[in-house]
């Protein structure tokens, strides 16, 4: 997974599908739709404010409700590079790894950071940095397969790439 600096957009615990991309714009699966009513459930201002490359920085449970994909697509077409949690209902983990969203654990990182504060994430460290290297959050070391899977932009990407190497 390569380095991201970004913009951190804070939530707590608990952010559900519904509040990520709400079920009422679900009739138009565009994803730049979708995009254009992201954490409009938690954030109404959230998909104007942001700029490409931001990252979310949640509490416990992050994603938990529905096993919706939709709320992974709005999250990446509308430029988030990351979401880091306190930890992530396995669903969303799931859906962020096989699209190709980095979704990363650190169990300090709600604490150490404050809403819009300019950060990087170092995945060759497993850390998030504050801009000023002042402050550090401990990232969880993703597993080897799944971060070749995010370096390939996520799973079809890297089946691609795979059977394409097996048939040279």
């Amino acid at each position: 997974m390569p380095t991201h600096e970004g913009r951190i957009w804070k939530f707590g615990d608990d952010v559900n599908t519904d509040l990520i991309i709400p079920g009422k714009y679900l009739d138009n699966y565009d994803p730049a739709h979708l995009a254009s009513h992201v954490m409009e459930g938690a954030r109404k201002d959230f998909a104007s404010r942001m700029s490409e490359g931001d990252i979310i920085v949640g509490g416990a449970n992050f994603g938990c409700g529905s096993s919706r994909e939709q709320a992974v697509i709005a999250l990446k077409h509308a430029g988030v590079s990351a979401v880091v949690a306190r930890s992530f209902a396995r669903i969303f983990f799931r859906n962020s790894i096989n699209l190709g969203l980095p979704a990363l654990v650190s169990a300090d990182a709600e604490k150490l950071f404050s809403d819009g504060e300019r950060v990087i994430i170092d995945s060759d460290s497993s850390s998030l940095q504050s801009a000023d290297g002042l402050r550090t959050a401990t990232i969880e070391p993703l597993p080897p397969h799944i971060d070749q899977i995010l370096r390939k932009g996520g799973l079809v990407p890297y089946l691609k790439t795979m059977l394409a190497e097996r048939r040279d």
